[in-house]
């Protein structure tokens, strides 16, 4: 069994220490860090979307959802940040601008806050193509003290009840295999070693399982 750990695998180097997040030129915009399925479901209007990556935080399938992946009964895994000092998470920025903000936060509030009992933090978001030009934005974390935290637990734990588990959003397999899929179009240098494990461990329990298109048409 793998064993838990917060450290992942070295991240890509810090800026130049004379960079520092820049707030951008428009006071009514803002940007929205996503890092599980805001990668690829944001379902709010934006002016502009990058890949990147925050530092000192890993991404962790420790919050538990009984709405969009999950039920009361068996609540989905979905992840989370933890901080961690070494810790490097990918994932897309998304700029809003204008009456775009208050529709996506009015939106998101719904979705991440009282559906999914994720609270806001500010973080700072390196542009994977632009990493000397990082920027304040917005993301929404799920810390220990809410109702639906489940907390660490083995990455085959994860992985049967990941595979258990459905919700008003689709199966919780799916969630789990389109961050796999995000993950590989970020290239080599994109690495999560927690996310990898739990896809090895469903793959030990899935006959001919391949993390591919055809895998996530199944669910």
């Amino acid at each position: 069994m793998k064993q838990e750990s917060a450290a992942q695998n070295t991240p890509p180097a810090s800026p130049p220490p004379s960079q520092h997040p820049q707030d951008d030129c428009d006071p009514q915009a803002l940007w929205i860090f996503g890092y599980g399925s805001l990668v690829w479901r944001p379902d709010f209007t934006y002016s502009d979307s990058r890949v990147g990556f925050v530092r000192g935080y890993s991404r962790r399938f420790w919050q538990g959802d009984t709405f969009h992946r999950g039920s009361d009964k068996m609540p989905g895994r979905v992840v989370t940040l933890l901080e961690d000092r070494e810790g490097c998470t990918w994932g897309v920025a998304y700029q809003v601008q204008g009456e775009q903000v208050n529709e996506a936060l009015k939106y998101l509030n719904v979705r991440e806050a009282v559906l999914g009992s994720y609270d806001t933090k500010e973080v700072t978001f390196y542009p994977q193509d632009t990493p000397d030009q990082p920027l304040k934005a917005l993301a929404y974390v799920a810390t220990p003290q809410n109702p639906g935290y489940l907390g660490p637990a083995p990455e085959e734990a994860i992985a049967t009840q990941i595979l258990a588990c459905r919700g008003f959003s689709g199966h919780n397999l799916e969630y789990l295999l389109r961050l796999a899929d995000f993950m590989q179009l970020c290239g080599p240098q994109a690495q999560d070693e927690h996310l990898a494990a739990i896809v090895d461990a469903v793959g030990t329990m899935l006959p001919c399982f391949c993390p591919t298109e055809q895998a996530l048409a199944l669910v």
